[in-house]
């Protein structure tokens, strides 16, 4: 973002909020803030009391105290454990990452399901491995030593071990984040494109009307097309 009279820019950000892939309603809203403090997602969700999926960003962590639901996101959680197996071969790392693969199996299955065949399919065929990857994650976490890059992929998980099972709870809930990760491409695509934002106000203009183009792509139409046909004045559209 442009800092007016400085002649230089300095690094803002882009939030995106969007409704469950399991959601009647398919929307995304990007926020445009001038840092990544966590004052701008409670001010945007404001008294929102409702679900939030989402990772270990401190920032979430107000809204939780003031009535938003946390929800982990396993992709996350997946993650440590990927990386760390990608960089020393990890057996630990390694087993995580398959008892991991056997929950998106799962998910795989219920995706297109009915919420209530997608619930009743989680609890028998998720929440067993889910227990057992839990026992087998504690176990291990006393065998290695404290402070090692395992130990904190372990902790990763079990400390937030409640939020990220959540899921199994709630057939509107998705087991991560990723849909909403993947709305934030279209913005990150355009950046070498678009360089900066003019000022904050500037780019809240800007992140007003990508929430309208991608919520319209997200609902099978032609940006173009329809913010053509709700902006024309009403002479232009022959009313």
């Amino acid at each position: 973002m442009l800092a007016p009279g400085a002649k230089k820019t300095h690094r803002a950000y882009v939030w995106a909020y969007a409704t469950s892939q399991f959601s009647d309603l398919a929307a995304v809203v990007y926020d445009f803030s001038p840092s990544r403090a966590g004052e701008h997602a409670r001010a945007f969700l404001g008294k929102c009391n409702g679900k939030l999926v989402c990772d270990d960003f401190a920032g979430y962590k107000a809204g939780f105290e003031l009535g938003v639901t946390e929800n982990g996101c396993m992709a996350h959680a997946r993650r440590k454990f990927f990386d760390l197996h990608a960089t020393n071969k990890s057996l630990i790392a390694d087993k995580a990452r398959h008892y991991i693969a056997a929950l998106y199996e799962v998910e795989r299955e219920v995706r297109e399901l009915v919420p209530g065949d997608r619930q009743r399919i989680r609890r028998e065929k998720a929440v067993p491995i889910i227990n057992a990857l839990h026992t087998w994650m504690t176990a291990q976490r006393q065998l290695v030593p404290e402070g090692s890059a395992i130990a904190k992929a372990l902790d990763y998980s079990l400390k937030r071990w409640i939020a990220l099972t959540r899921y199994l709870d709630d057939s509107a809930v998705p087991i991560d984040n990723n849909w909403c990760e993947n709305q934030i491409r279209p913005r990150a695509r355009g950046r070498s494109k678009w360089l900066f934002a003019g000022s904050l106000r500037s780019g809240k203009r800007a992140a007003a009307i990508m929430s309208l183009i991608q919520s319209t792509r997200l609902n099978g139409h032609d940006p173009y097309a329809y913010l053509k046909d709700v902006l024309a004045p009403a002479d232009a559209a022959g009313e």
